[in-house]
């Protein structure tokens, strides 16, 4: 948050001189699923407002439907548009990581987003959320709430960052009286969780609560708990702030009280620092890595975002 203050007031601290037009080329996933649709919301909000603030800044969005179609936008600006920098948000780290070298060595400036690269050397910025603090958090949660108990987990796909928020669910528990009881793969997307969450339902006679680590699973779960009528289950909790679960919160539901934000607005933050720097307002460079603080009924309204998809 302090970053992101940082930015519009930097965005602000000049006034807007007639010079020569530099570019941001922005290259995100397409909205494939919640998360990035609300990624792609925020990006061309963020365009939006850069603009306004600096005539001469362009910022042109461009969503890829898979990591192959990112490879080839990024091909297409070496070769017909040389941008003064790049902001992306990677469809895999392994697959974008030599593309977007060959965009860092025509002199661009290289901002990444979430999913970083393999050769962190190439990165200028990074800004991420952080995924250990999101299970983390959650886990105090149950610590606090339940004490003891059961507890069945969703998970997303096999990547660094599903793994991040494993880790910090488990760490956070270790010791305590909850268990895990079972650990699935839902591919962060609410049919799959339905159909997890079943078999969970089936195996388990006694569940106490269920972490899904993303919100688009956490739909899936709240779905397959009603049909099923259980009644054992005391709370059911995902992450990253979807809107629709931030309203539940809001209302001070029994099972769904809390989220955890991993918010897709870090786009927008990190856009804006790159704009600060091409401007000449800050030498950007680091990393930036967003808190992820318990989402409660008391500070719901900052993390809600009625117009995003997410």
């Amino acid at each position: 948050m302090f970053a992101l203050a940082g930015a519009v007031a930097l965005l602000g601290a000049a006034p807007a001189l007639a010079q020569d037009t530099k570019v941001i080329a922005v290259s995100i996933p397409a909205a494939t699923h919640g998360w990035t649709g609300g990624v792609v919301y925020h990006a061309e909000a963020a365009a939006k407002e850069v603009k306004a603030a600096f005539p001469n800044i362009d910022v042109i969005v461009n969503t890829s439907p898979s990591a192959v179609a990112q490879v080839g936008v990024l091909e297409d600006l070496v070769a017909t548009r040389k941008p003064d920098a790049l902001v992306i948000l990677p469809f895999t780290s392994e697959e974008l990581t030599g593309p977007v070298q060959s965009v860092k060595e025509a002199g661009t400036f290289i901002t990444v987003v979430d999913r970083g690269l393999t050769d962190e050397t190439i990165q200028d910025l990074y800004v991420a959320g952080d995924n250990i603090a999101v299970g983390s958090t959650t886990a105090q949660f149950l610590l606090e709430e339940l004490g003891k108990g059961d507890v069945v987990v969703l998970r997303g796909i096999p990547t660094v960052i599903d793994d991040e928020r494993i880790q910090g669910f488990q760490d956070a528990l270790e010791g305590s009286d909850i268990k895990i009881l079972d650990i699935q793969y839902a591919n962060w997307n609410r049919d799959d969780a339905f159909k997890v969450m079943q078999d969970f339902l089936a195996k388990y006679p006694k569940i106490d609560a269920v972490w899904a680590n993303d919100d688009d699973m956490l739909l899936g779960v709240l779905e397959a708990t009603q049909q099923a009528g259980r009644t054992d289950i005391k709370f059911a909790l995902g992450a990253n702030g979807m809107k629709e679960i931030i309203e539940k919160v809001m209302e001070g539901d029994e099972i769904t009280p809390i989220s955890t934000p991993y918010p897709p607005s870090m786009i927008k933050t990190a856009i804006y620092l790159t704009a600060a720097n091409l401007n000449g307002q800050a030498p950007v460079r680091g990393k930036v890595i967003l808190d992820a603080p318990r989402i409660t009924k008391e500070n719901a309204q900052e993390f809600y975002f009625p117009d995003s998809p997410f």
